[in-house]
């Protein structure tokens, strides 16, 4: 009895802190978006116009969770990634709109704001850490499951650490890697992401963001600490400020190698999509001003070699703005050593560009 009344309490405490968020596009956006899917919209006619309100149709929905009195929410980038989208926050019984703040160029992290001229405070839940969580130790999982069931509520254990995954972030297929999860065994459903994973304090030490489809009972987590740092940079500099090198690459195997007859099987070669206007190294980029070429190719980053298990966007991602990134750099058959200074991702403005 005792523990469950501390389920209870963790529960009862952190839930008015939880939101349902909801996304709504035009008619004409979603007959488009069926069209991408190979579906004729013209047998759905009928049926998007019935559930239209005022020209648009919810088409799918999420969860986040106050993080401030005054409206500050913490999502997924994943649950407001259609930028065609209109988002709205539901709370108790009242709905507002919200705008996007930032999105983690390198985590499914999204900071959200309630958009109102009222005066009121809101419900927040007290976050807590995520550097001491242990195997086995109790969670709970909040959301709003399968975007029609709000305040679902799941308990389980911490069933794994430092997870990683590769995630579709999107209806077009997008996907993303997911480091350092938190695995769990508390049910997480569609619909719940971007909700908190709670402890038994009723503190937020996760946000729930993937599930392993055709799988029981494993879902997981982005880590608080990683989302408590993305907070930290909104509130000093007014935007998350990830490192940045300024290239486009492909990771190298065996097979890649033989098709470009590269005499490396490891490595990122830097190569440019082929696109109009595009460019392997961005200009005016940390990569390069160090004279990074086209067609180079990066076997380490600070001593480490680069391979399909550690990439060069792992390295990266351990370091900050202004460190100097060592690479190692094989170009016309010779390693070379390359000092670059990485910068802040936010000066491009690129969210289509690698590192």
């Amino acid at each position: 009895m005792e523990y469950q009344e501390k389920i209870i309490g963790a529960i009862e405490k952190a839930l008015p802190g939880v939101v349902s968020i909801g996304a709504s596009k035009d008619v004409e956006s979603v007959a488009q978006d069926l069209m991408k899917m190979g579906l004729e919209p013209e047998q759905f006619s009928d049926r998007l116009q019935n559930e239209a309100t005022d020209g648009k149709i919810s088409v799918s929905g999420g969860s986040g969770f106050f993080v401030d009195e005054n409206g500050l929410i913490l999502s997924n980038k994943h649950v407001v990634a259609d930028t065609n989208a209109t988002y709205k926050a539901y709370v108790g019984k009242e709905t507002y709109p919200i705008k996007i703040i930032a999105k983690d160029p390198l985590a499914d992290i999204a900071i959200l704001k309630i958009v109102t001229d009222s005066p009121e405070k809101f419900a927040k839940i007290k976050l807590g850490s995520s550097k001491n969580i242990r195997l086995g130790t109790a969670v709970i999982a909040i959301g709003n499951a399968l975007g029609e069931f709000q305040n679902t509520v799941s308990t389980g254990i911490v069933s794994g650490l430092s997870r990683f995954l590769s995630a579709i972030t999107d209806m077009e297929g997008h996907q993303e890697r997911l480091r350092g999860l938190i695995q769990t065994d508390a049910a997480i459903n569609p619909g719940n992401s971007g909700g908190p994973l709670i402890n038994l304090d009723g503190e937020a030490i996760g946000i729930n963001s993937a599930i392993v489809f055709g799988a029981q009972n494993i879902g997981f987590a982005i880590p608080i600490d990683r989302a408590k740092k993305d907070l930290e940079q909104i509130q000093k500099m007014g935007h998350i400020q990830t490192p940045f090198l300024g290239v486009r690459y492909v990771l190298l195997n065996k097979a890649i190698a033989a098709h470009f007859r590269i005499p490396v099987e490891n490595g990122a070669l830097i190569l440019r999509e082929g696109l109009p206007g595009d460019h392997a190294v961005l200009p005016g980029s940390a990569a390069h001003t160090a004279g990074i070429r086209e067609r180079d190719i990066i076997v380490s980053a600070n001593g480490k070699k680069i391979t399909e298990k550690e990439t060069l966007e792992d390295i990266i991602e351990t370091c900050k703005v202004g460190d100097i990134l060592q690479l190692g750099i094989l170009r016309n058959g010779n390693t070379v050593t390359t000092p670059v200074e990485l910068e802040d991702r936010a000066k491009f403005k690129l969210r289509d560009y690698q590192w």
